[in-house]
């Protein structure tokens, strides 16, 4: 089944983080409510992948 993954993009010591995941259904897209919640969703986990992308960021060692 079609999933959609919203993931941290990080260095590859500290790995990337599943923020979402759902899967979904071409029939379930024919629904304009349905639609509307699955792009609030990922929007949602977008802006919490962001903020934890930028969370790391400040806590990675700077280069000497």
């Amino acid at each position: 089944m079609p999933q959609i993954l919203v993931v941290t993009d990080a260095p590859e010591e500290t790995g990337r983080t599943v923020v979402y995941r759902e899967r979904v259904l071409s029939s379930d897209l024919e629904s304009a409510h349905f639609s509307g919640q699955l792009v609030e969703r990922v929007g949602w986990a977008v802006r919490d992948a962001n903020e934890l992308e930028h969370e790391a960021k400040r806590s990675w060692p700077t280069p000497a």
